[in-house]
């Protein structure tokens, strides 16, 4: 079972983009199309203080019929932010995010923002482990040498 760092090591983009309470939601919006992500971090002075995503803006403002350019990030976001930290399993991860309906999760190092996880991310490690134990099974039972 791989570690929250190990997958991130595997992340092609590791780069996390966050945004500050006081900014419009259009700019996050925009922010989240040019990065393709679907969350942004909502950050003061280097603390997370919530979470922004497309989520947020799909309730939040077009089923309540607001205007992007006339709201501020922090009266969409989600404030309280949950973590994971770089010793913390994939399995442990799904199982916050299934509990919590989650779908990112910031990573953070003795209280340091090193990274953020997707369920996609995690899906992709899952699937990436059973293809391997399939492989490895096959061989086995093909009784072929194992590739190196």
């Amino acid at each position: 079972m791989k570690t929250v760092a190990q997958i991130l090591k595997t992340k092609q983009n590791q780069a996390v983009y966050t945004i500050s309470p006081a900014d419009k939601v259009l700019d996050a919006v925009k922010m989240m199309a040019d990065k393709s992500v679907g969350a942004l971090l909502v950050t003061e002075q280097e603390k997370i203080v919530g979470i922004v995503t497309e989520r947020d803006y799909a309730r939040k403002m077009i089923l309540m019929g607001r205007s992007s350019t006339d709201t501020f990030v922090r009266d969409i976001m989600t404030s309280s932010v949950m973590y994971v930290r770089p010793d913390d399993t994939n399995e442990q991860c799904m199982a916050l995010m299934t509990e919590n309906r989650l779908r990112h999760l910031p990573i953070l190092d003795d209280g340091k923002l090193i990274g953020i996880i997707s369920i996609g991310d995690l899906v992709k490690d899952i699937i990436s482990e059973q293809q391997f134990i399939i492989q490895q099974l096959e061989h086995y039972i093909m009784g072929r040498p194992q590739p190196e």
